[in-house]
């Protein structure tokens, strides 16, 4: 099975290149539901993570309450580290199940955090979204109504823009229309296809 990991910083575009593959038929598991599947209302995960954290980090509904959750483990190393060793190993077995399941010619992963959590050893090549923090920043800012701060702080804590660049084997660089974007994309597909096929 070929499968292609998509990741890019915040604000680089990654929806909207995973949207242009979705046209193309090729199925999208994003990493970023498999995180909200594993820590769903009742899950085994989320009633580890109300032990640990206590009630305050659970909504009246029973679900999740992530921003008070982002705010305990902020700037607090020792319970991030908790909650990614509970977390990720579920993740990955959301991510393996859906991966399995699909029946397109290839298939994508799409992950902001695609190489930090080790999620790249799942694929058979990675496609960084490249954008320069300038437009990253706009985007971002826009897009989830917050303060460009906010988002330069994101910015901060992922893994710098020169690293992703070193690990991927593909980039694009999203910092022209749309329809250029959409270029380049229909280019790689054909390529991948190509690999899809070999393999």
């Amino acid at each position: 099975m070929f499968i292609l990991g998509v990741t890019g910083g915040i604000g680089s575009g990654k929806t909207v290149v995973t949207d242009i593959f979705s046209e193309l038929n090729i199925e999208v598991i994003d990493a970023d539901i498999a995180s909200r599947k594993a820590v769903e209302k009742g899950s085994p995960c989320l009633q580890e993570i109300e032990k640990y954290f206590g009630s305050e980090v659970i909504s009246k509904d029973g679900n999740l309450n992530r921003q008070k959750l982002r705010e305990i483990i902020f700037d607090k190393e020792d319970k991030k580290e908790w909650l990614e060793r509970l977390l990720h190993p579920q993740i990955f077995k959301i991510i393996n199940k859906e991966l399995a399941e699909s029946k397109s010619l290839y298939t994508i992963l799409v992950s902001p955090l695609l190489f930090e959590t080790g999620q790249n050893k799942l694929c058979t090549r990675t496609l960084l979204i490249d954008a320069d923090e300038k437009f990253q920043i706009e985007r971002a800012a826009l897009r989830d109504n917050v303060p460009e701060d906010q988002i330069k702080n994101i910015i901060e804590a992922q893994m710098p823009r020169s690293d992703k660049i070193h690990l991927a084997n593909d980039i694009v660089s999203n910092d022209s229309t749309l329809e250029n974007l959409r270029q380049k994309i229909i280019s790689l597909h054909d390529t991948y296809i190509e690999l899809a096929r070999k393999k």
